[in-house]
Parts: C-alpha cells; structure tokens; sequence
C-alpha cells in the first residue's frame, strides 16, 4: 500500500509545480528586510494577484564552508519567489550536515563535528547574505518592493529536541514502508556499505524542518534540486498528516558538467561561490566556456533577463558566433550576482590581461587579482636596484638555472616581462616597462611557468 501513496503523492507535488511557477511571475510590491530574526505575519497582500505572500524555503547543508554553482539554482529559484512578493527563508543545516544526506550517494558521509559543522555554516550564511544583498542592490529597480528574506539554522530547534519527544511527534506519521520505498533508500540497502540509522533518519529530520516552518513562520512550500525528491515528499507527508493543511514541494533541475556529472563537493568538480576558493575570473571563465546547446537554457535558469532579450541575444549569436556573446553575458550576470560589480570588473581585467595581453589591465591589477589569476605562480619580494638586467631577475626569481643554459633560455625567445618576449639577457630593466607602474612585473619562462615580481625598494622610493 505504501508504493501507491508515494507516487499519488508525488504527482501532488509535480502537478503543483506549474502552479507555484505562476505564483513566481508576479512581481513584488514588499520591502526586502536582510535580517536573520522571525517573520512577521503579513498583514496585506504583496502581489499583483491581490493574493497574501507565500513563505518558502530551500534548505544548504553546511558539509563545506562555502555555497558552490550547483547551489546557485536553488538560490535563484528563492530570488525569484522574493521578486515575486513572496517571503523566503533560507535554512542551514547546522545539525542534519551532522548526519549527511544519503540521496545521491554511494557510501556513508564522514561524521562532521559540530564545531566544523557550526564554523561552515557561518561560511554558508555570509554567503546567503551576500548573494541576496547583490541582488537587491544590482539586479532590482530601486523604489520596487521584494518579498521578505529570513536566514535560520536548524541547529536552533533540532539541537534542542529530545530523541524521545522527537520520534514520539513525527514516528508516529512517517511510515517505514514508504521511506524505504524511496530509490535513495533502496539503492543504499543494496550495497556492500549498506545505511546507517543516522543516514536513514535524515528525511526525518528534513521533514521536521518543514513542519517547524510551517508552525512557526506559516512556511508552505519547500524548494529543493531533482536529487531532493524523496527529503521534500517526507516533509510533505509529515506536514500534511499533522496539520491537515495543503503544503506543497517543488523541485529544481540539477547542474552538471559538459560529461553529465552532477557538479558540487562530493563529485570533486565544485565551482565555488566563495572568492577564497574559486576567484572572480574562474567562475567567469567557467560560465563562458560554456557550450552553444547549453548556453540559452541556463541564461533562462541563472539569470533575470527577460525571455525576449534572451531571444535576442542568441538571434545575434546566430549572426556573429565568433563573438561568444551568450556566453559571456551569462558569465558577467551570474559573476556580478555572486561577487558584486567589483568582482565582475576584476574577472574582466583578468581575462584582457590573460587572454589579451593587455598592459594596461595587468598593471591595473591588485596583487590579490594577481596571485588568483596564476594560481600557483611563486610571489616573489625583490629589492630593485638600478641596472638590474633581464637575466638577474630571472635568476633572482629561480625562473632560469645557473650557467649558460638560463643564458641560452633568454636568446631563445623562452622568457617574456609583461607579456612582451626578451631576448637580451643583459637588458637593464625599463621602468613603465619591464616594471609597471604598480611596483610589478609578470615574468614567465616557456608557456605556462609564471613568477610575480614585487619591487619593494621601487615602491618604498615613490611613496617616500
């Protein structure tokens, strides 16, 4: 019996999706609040429908310390129900990261500590901020009016819950036959490894999540990716059962790499969102070496372009596909999304300093852009002294062995300053030159083997 009400059940939750699809056109009328306290009951209605605000929420566990591009989705996917009038909540796992989601995965998850788990989620919730706070301040008309966003941590309420009272107020209507129906599920009990309780559970305690919600901030629906289908029916079920009020579940697709993997940490492909793990220019570059059959799709799912100028735009990339315009306009809204204005100009003075040789973006870089864009490149302090040559530096710096073989990597053309080739190894080094105005040079030997110079005794002499 427990097969059929599964899948009536799940054809609930799909058949609402295109419902709450619509609910997401509408544009909003109310004041976005950046806060982490409760929300207020609404007092009036918030769309254009005339209809009162829905609460929804999407669910990050903290596993690492920093959101990655397969969490982008589910984010954009709150975005768009905050522009619709819609209030948000964005929740970290700060205790179910402790036991780890089973769906997806092959074997158990490591045990997370409670002081990693507690570190991460901090990780996770400056990045909420940050992407909310971006997209209230760049990608919506000022003087309109967003949905209320609330960022909560289910460590406050299930890290306070009794096992007891816990398994008396939510055992009693789940049934084992449908958890254990669900692939996830079944797919685990199959293996050499087999389930853990605490993996088994985790629908559980998701579904508890939904129905604290429900009760205390009158939350409705739950978001989620594909892969969280069995999580979002538990907490329908549970919901559903307790209350007697209609809840309802929708999913996202799930982003994955030109091979089809599905991308985040446990797969080892993760795009971070965190500037300290992948830079500006990389999430950049990862979104415009994106493929033609691709690139329209996730300029629909990414950004907030209007359908019509996305039609536009691959009309004009039809005509002049050299240009990579698509591309490039995706890599620049979901860049100044996660990392700002100042995050998007700096992944453009990397790709014209990088891809374009461009002098003056290399010598408008910061050294911060610097050490991101030539990842392992040695930094090296050197103290300048007048006179130095091409072949100094490049021993200084460890670029070129001793002997005549450095010697003979110079004349070779081997060694390039600033993007320009050397060929000379006893020309003395030109300032505005072979040293930029910013107290660097950028020297590379052979291909891809990069060494950043900074001249300390320059820069000490301009600013005395």
């Amino acid at each position: 019996m427990a097969a059929p009400a599964l899948r009536a059940g799940q054809r609930r939750v799909v058949a609402l999706s295109a419902r709450l699809a619509r609910l997401a056109a509408f544009e909003g009328r109310r004041q976005q609040k950046l806060h982490d306290q409760p929300l207020e009951p609404p007092t009036k209605p918030a769309n254009r429908a005339g209809l009162p605000p829905v609460t929804v929420y999407c669910g990050f566990d903290p596993t690492a310390d920093s959101l990655h591009v397969g969490h982008l989705l589910t984010v954009v996917g709150l975005l768009h129900f905050q522009r619709a009038g819609h209030n948000v909540i964005a929740l970290v796992g700060g205790a179910t990261a402790r036991l780890g989601d089973p769906s997806g995965r092959t074997k158990e998850r490591a045990p997370l500590p409670e002081e990693r788990a507690r570190e991460n989620g901090e990780g996770l919730r400056e990045g909420l901020r940050r992407l909310f706070g971006h997209h209230r301040e760049l990608f919506w008309a000022g003087g309109a009016r967003l949905g209320e966003f609330t960022l909560l941590d289910n460590a406050s309420w299930l890290g306070r819950e009794p096992v007891v009272g816990f398994l008396g107020a939510v055992g009693g209507h789940l049934r084992m036959g449908t958890l254990l129906s669900r692939q996830s599920c079944k797919a685990r009990l199959g293996s050499p490894e087999g389930m853990g309780l605490a993996e088994f559970l985790y629908p559980a305690l998701q579904a508890y999540d939904f129905l604290h919600l429900h009760r205390h901030y009158g939350c409705r629906v739950q978001l989620g990716g594909a892969d969280q289908m069995g999580n979002i029916m538990s907490g329908y079920d549970l919901v559903s059962k307790v209350t007697g009020e209609d809840v309802f579940g929708i999913t996202v697709p799930l982003i994955t790499s030109i091979t089809g993997n599905k991308l985040g940490k446990s797969a080892g492909n993760a795009v971070w969102l965190n500037r300290d793990r992948t830079s500006p220019f990389e999430l950049y570059q990862f979104f415009v070496r994106q493929p033609d059959s691709i690139v329209k799709r996730y300029l629909q799912l990414f950004t907030f372009l209007p359908l019509p100028e996305i039609n536009h735009i691959m009309e004009m990339h039809a005509q002049e596909p050299e240009k990579w315009a698509p591309q490039k306009r995706l890599a620049a809204e979901i860049t100044k999304l996660v990392h700002g204005k100042e995050g998007l100009e700096s992944a453009k003075r990397c790709t014209r300093a990088l891809y374009y040789s461009n002098i003056a973006a290399l010598e408008s870089m910061s050294d911060q852009e610097l050490q991101e864009l030539f990842g392992e490149a040695p930094y090296i302090e050197l103290l300048y002294e007048p006179g130095t040559t091409v072949l100094e530096l490049c021993r200084k710096a460890g670029a070129v062995a001793d002997g005549p073989k450095g010697h003979c990597d110079i004349t070779s053309g081997g060694v390039s300053i600033n993007h320009m080739q050397v060929t000379n190894p006893d020309a003395v080094l030109i300032a505005g030159r072979h040293i930029l105005n910013n107290g660097l040079s950028l020297l590379r030997v052979g291909k891809r083997n990069y060494y950043i110079i900074k001249w300390l005794q320059l820069l000490q002499e301009e600013t005395g």
